[in-house]
């Protein structure tokens, strides 16, 4: 890691201890300002998401065990709740560089070709990742198109879908910035917050 760079701003997959406070984009300018306003949504949707989710399964349980009576769309808020969660926690774990790597080959390369390689990974993922937010707005398209609605709430299908092109979308951006970041520092990051998992000494190499 750079002297310049604050140890607040970034960390390491060695590090497995979450962030703590709010979080400060590393990438300079408007850049910086669509990382931070890409991470306040997504721990927006978690929030809401795990709460209201807990929220209801507590009342669920509640009315079932004391009143007799549980919630009668319970099920369905917690399958939308769900959905919500997933997308945003793609988004999230891409942020944090918490997705599942297969890294056997990108560990045995010295540190300058690792970097070209992360970049090239970054940006396939983020075209894949805005490839399928496409198909997922274009599904929810499909599914408006049907007017279905939800037996127990009563509200449209698509409605409960928004989150898989949004969650797709923040993801996309989130490996673009990565690559961008990549492109701009001269350490290797995971993401626009971590930086690669290896000495510094190795990294002088």
């Amino acid at each position: 890691m750079t002297d310049s760079q604050p140890q607040s701003q970034t960390d390491t997959t060695s590090a497995d201890d979450p962030a703590t406070g709010e979080y400060q984009s590393a990438l300079p300018g408007l850049l910086g300002k669509i990382d931070i306003l890409i991470s306040r949504i997504e721990a927006f949707m978690l929030a809401v998401g795990v709460l209201l989710m807990a929220l209801n399964t507590i009342a669920n349980v509640v009315g079932r065990f004391v009143f007799q009576n549980s919630i009668f769309f319970s099920e369905e808020l917690n399958r939308i709740l769900i959905i919500l969660i997933t997308f945003a926690g793609i988004s999230y774990a891409a942020r944090h560089g918490r997705h599942i790597r297969m890294s056997a080959i990108y560990d045995a390369l010295p540190p300058k070709a690792r970097k070209g390689l992360m970049i090239v990974i970054t940006l396939v993922t983020a075209v894949f990742m805005f490839g399928l937010c496409y198909y997922a707005f274009t599904y929810l398209q499909t599914q408006a198109g049907r007017g279905r609605v939800l037996p127990s709430l009563q509200i449209p299908v698509w409605i409960t879908l928004v989150w898989v092109p949004v969650g797709f979308f923040m993801t996309g951006m989130q490996y673009l910035l990565t690559a961008i970041k990549n492109l701009l520092d001269k350490d290797i990051y995971l993401s626009t917050a971590v930086l690669e998992g290896y000495d510094e000494d190795e990294m002088e190499v």
